[in-house]
């Protein structure tokens, strides 16, 4: 079952719909995962292009019951940028967005989590709690592992926009103390502009191969478990991150 109900955010001064899976038919507590982009989560016709990651039927079929917890963002102008950028922008966006993810972050950690654990059976604690999203929301999956790991102990982040602030990412990184009881999924496809491979056609020239393979190596150094893959012909659309579902849901949290 998917509730959808909207939800006060702060920092927008108004509210964002949360799309709630529960798991139907099934007694006890369950884990819960949040992630970035809720709308694109379960159903085509609440998709921003029309197709979901199909994430209901997946879970109505996977043997381990869990709640999820989709967030949507703004679809107004640059706001969606901006919530969902946790480090100051760099190159081409360097001065021309706010960055507010930290903003996005604290409020699901001080409003949206204290309301699902009060509302709903979960297990609030550390080691049943995801984060995980998509391109900008696959960097504020990246920012909620690393600077929020005393709530979240698994993430998954794909095809995560790295290149709007890799230096904020690197320095996160590298100072953020991480728990080894920490798992990281990162993810990005062949096709996608970052994850283009050079003329040897080999995964390591891409400038996303060495990104995140440069934070499965710091996440690694701190005792954290990561899966890094990319995938071939992989487009950076909905269709292609639905293919990965299975495999970054069972590293996660199938061991």
């Amino acid at each position: 079952m998917v509730i959808k109900q909207p939800f006060y955010y702060p920092p927008g001064k108004s509210d964002r719909n949360l799309h709630i899976y529960l798991p139907e038919g099934k007694g006890g507590r369950f884990p819960v995962m949040y992630f970035f982009d809720g709308h694109n989560l379960f159903f085509d016709s609440d998709a921003t292009y029309g197709k979901s990651w199909g994430l209901k039927e997946f879970l109505d079929s996977w043997s381990k019951p869990m709640i999820v917890v989709g967030m949507e963002c703004s679809h107004t102008g640059n706001e969606r940028l901006e919530e969902y950028l946790p480090y100051p922008a760099a190159g081409n966006e360097a001065g021309k967005l706010t960055a507010k993810g930290d903003e996005t972050l604290d409020w699901l950690i001080t409003r949206v989590k204290p309301y699902i654990d009060g509302r709903f059976p979960t297990i609030p604690f550390r080691e049943c709690t995801g984060i995980a999203g998509s391109s900008m929301g696959g960097l504020m999956a990246i920012r909620g592992v690393l600077g929020y790991n005393r709530w979240f102990s698994k993430a998954a982040c794909l095809s995560s926009a790295i290149g709007f602030c890799p230096e904020g990412v690197f320095t996160d990184a590298a100072m953020a103390p991480i728990d080894s009881n920490t798992r990281v999924y990162l993810s990005w496809g062949a096709r996608e502009a970052w994850g283009r491979q050079g003329p040897e056609n080999r995964d390591d020239n891409s400038q996303s191969y060495r990104w995140n393979q440069g934070l499965a190596r710091e996440i690694q150094r701190k005792g954290g478990t990561t899966l890094v893959y990319c995938q071939p012909n992989g487009g950076h659309c909905e269709a292609d991150w639905e293919k990965q579902v299975p495999q970054f849901m069972d590293f996660l949290w199938m061991h």
